[in-house]
C-alpha cells in the first residue's frame, strides 16, 4: 500500500527491526507477515512503512482516545483485581480478522481518526492522575506501534505503574524479546487452534502466537492469561477445543487462566450468529476436564463462570458479576484466606473497588 508519509512529521520515528533485501526492498521484521517495502510504501499494518530509504512507524505519540475500564475487562482476573486501568491504542493491525469488533480502528487508514496527542510521559502522569494502577494498550495490536508501546511501558514503570499488552501475539523473535521486557502482563488472543482458521479469517498463521505463549511462559515474568473468542461454527467444536486446552496443559500449565468469550456478529462475520452460552459451558466444562483449574467465561452474565475457585480447598475466593467483584477471598499476597495456598497471579493489597465503570478522558493535546 503506498501513502504519503514524511519524516517531517514528529509522529513519525525509525522503526527499530527491519532490514534490506537483494532486489532494494525494504523488509519489516516486527511480524510474521514481513512486509517487503518500496519507497513510500506502507505495510499491511498501516502505521509501519518505508520513507527516506528506512522503514518507520508513523503513529508514535497518536491515539484514537482512552478509557479507564475495569483490570478484568482487558480481560485480566488474576493481575491486581477490581482496579482501574487507563486504556488507549492507535490505529491499524498486523492481521486481517473478518470478526474484528473493534474494526472501525484496527482497520483504520485514516490517521487523522488519531485525534488524541499523547506522549509517554503524558500517558503516565495521566495514570498516576487518575490514579490507575496500570496502564493498557489495547483496542488495537501494540506489536504494530512496539517503539511507542516501550516508552509507554517505561514511563509507566518510572512513576509505579504496570503496562499491560492486549495482543494477538503475532510476533517474531527479536522483537518479540524487545516488547515483552518491558511488560508486567498482557493477554493474548488465542484465535482459534487450527492454522486453517488463522489463514481463512484472520490472514495469518497460529505457529507464531504459540511461540508468543511459549516465550510467556518459561522465558519471562509476564503475568499473561489467554482469550479465546468462540465464533459458532468456526472454532468452537468439541475437537477444537478439547486440542487447544490439552496444548496449555502441556505447554504452559494448568495455572494459565483462559477465558472463553462470546462472539457477537460484527465487520464482515454478520451473517454469523452470536454465541450460544450454552457453547462457552461446554468449552469451560472441556477445560476444567484438561485440569485447567482458572477458566472464565465472558461477554455473556454467567456467575459461575466468573468465579475463581482455590485449587487447594475448593473454595470461592473470588466471585464477580460481569466486571463487579462480590465475594474476595485472596490475601494481599494472595493467598486464599481459608487454606493459605497461592492464588496464581500478581496482587498488591486489598482488592480494589471500581467496578464496571467506563470513564472516557482526555490525555495530552488534541
Amino acid at each position: 500500500m503506498t501513502s504519503e508519509i514524511s519524516l517531517d512529521d514528529r509522529h513519525t520515528v525509525a522503526g527499530r527491526f527491519w532490514h534490506r533485501l537483494d532486489d532494494g526492498r525494504l523488509q519489516c521484521d516486527v511480524c510474521p507477515r514481513a512486509c517487503r517495502l518500496r519507497e513510500g510504501q506502507r505495510g499491511l499494518c498501516f502505521v509501519r512503512g518505508r520513507v527516506s530509504d528506512q522503514v518507520v512507524l508513523t503513529s508514535y505519540g497518536r491515539s484514537s482516545g482512552f478509557c479507564v475500564d475495569p483490570v478484568e475487562k482487558k480481560p485480566l482476573n488474576h493481575f491486581l483485581p477490581g482496579t482501574p486501568v487507563l486504556s488507549f491504542g492507535t490505529a491499524g493491525c498486523n492481521l486481517s480478522c473478518r470478526f474484528c469488533q473493534n474494526w472501525d480502528i484496527s482497520k483504520s487508514r485514516e490517521i487523522d481518526r488519531l485525534t488524541d496527542a499523547a506522549g509517554p510521559d503524558d500517558i503516565a502522569e495521566a495514570a498516576e492522575r487518575l490514579a490507575c494502577r496500570s496502564v493498557a494498550m489495547t483496542y488495537n495490536d501494540p506489536v504494530i506501534f512496539l517503539e511507542y508501546a516501550v516508552d509507554v511501558a517505561d514511563a509507566c514503570r518510572a512513576r509505579g505503574i504496570k503496562a499491560i499488552a492486549v495482543t494477538a501475539g503475532y510476533i517474531t523473535g527479536e522483537p518479540r524479546r524487545a516488547l515483552f521486557a518491558h511488560l508486567d502482563a498482557a493477554n493474548v488472543d488465542l484465535k482459534a487452534f487450527t492454522d486453517d482458521f488463522y489463514h481463512r479469517i484472520s490472514a495469518a498463521h497460529l505457529q507464531p502466537v504459540l511461540d508468543t505463549l511459549l516465550y510467556l511462559r518459561h522465558d519471562t515474568d509476564v503475568w499473561f492469561e489467554i482469550t479465546t473468542l468462540l465464533i459458532p461454527g468456526h472454532n468452537d467444536s468439541d475437537g477444537e477445543i478439547d486440542a487447544e486446552c490439552a496444548w496449555i496443559a502441556d505447554n504452559l500449565g494448568t495455572d494459565v487462566p483462559l477465558h472463553f468469550t462470546a462472539f457477537h456478529p460484527d465487520f464482515k462475520m454478520r451473517d454469523v450468529p452470536p454465541t450460544p452460552p450454552a457453547t462457552l459451558t461446554r468449552a469451560r466444562r472441556i477445560a476444567l476436564g484438561h485440569g485447567l483449574r482458572f477458566v472464565y467465561t465472558g461477554n455473556v452474565h454467567d456467575p459461575e463462570g466468573g468465579q475463581t475457585i482455590c485449587p487447594a480447598c475448593g473454595t470461592v475466593v473470588v466471585e464477580r458479576d460481569w466486571y463487579v467483584i462480590g465475594r474476595y477471598e485472596i490475601t494481599g499476597d494472595g493467598r486464599c484466606t481459608g487454606c493459605g495456598a497461592a492464588i496464581p497471579g500478581r496482587y498488591d493489597g486489598p482488592a480494589g473497588q471500581w467496578g464496571a465503570r467506563r470513564l472516557p478522558v482526555s490525555v495530552g493535546r488534541h
